[in-house]
């Protein structure tokens, strides 16, 4: 099975239509700035006081069976940036964009879910639209939060 590492790769390079740029984690800009966005950022961190969900998962967790597999679960965050926060005529003027680009995304995931094979079990994600802050601006966007179970020390 594949590395943590190799399945953050994969994700980053899944192709979402409408999406203008793809992130992995050596390419995460400082700021983001229109000509930039839309936007998929990988990030396999979550700070504790900026939580993106409202609901707290271990990231990490590492389970053993007796004479089986052992797994390891990730929790992971696929940040969508689509529009600054002050940008248009408020949120009604990005819905309709953001709504298609959510479809987009999980059409794109539902190709291929176990990440070219990196994932042993189908990834599980949960969408949380919203409003993110990103460098020194706030987004009108979503995050898609992955639930994921890899081999352990692949």
């Amino acid at each position: 099975m594949a590395s943590f590492r190799a399945a953050l790769s994969q994700l980053a390079a899944m192709q979402v239509a409408g999406v203008r740029n793809n992130y992995d984690l050596d390419a995460l800009p400082d700021h983001m700035h229109p000509p930039q966005l839309p936007a998929l950022l990988v990030l396999p961190i979550e700070l504790q006081d900026k939580r993106f969900f409202r609901a707290w998962h271990n990231s990490l967790g590492t389970s053993a069976f007796r004479g089986g597999v052992k797994q390891a679960s990730y929790t992971v965050t696929h940040l969508l940036l689509l529009a600054p926060r002050e940008s248009g005529l408020g949120i009604r003027s990005h819905l309709p964009r953001l709504v298609s680009l959510i479809d987009s995304y999980m059409g794109a995931l539902a190709l291929d879910s176990t990440l070219d094979g990196k994932l042993q079990l189908p990834a599980e994600v949960s969408v949380e639209p919203g409003i993110f802050a990103f460098g020194e601006r706030e987004f009108f966007g979503c995050a898609f939060r992955h639930r994921w179970t890899l081999e352990a020390g692949a």
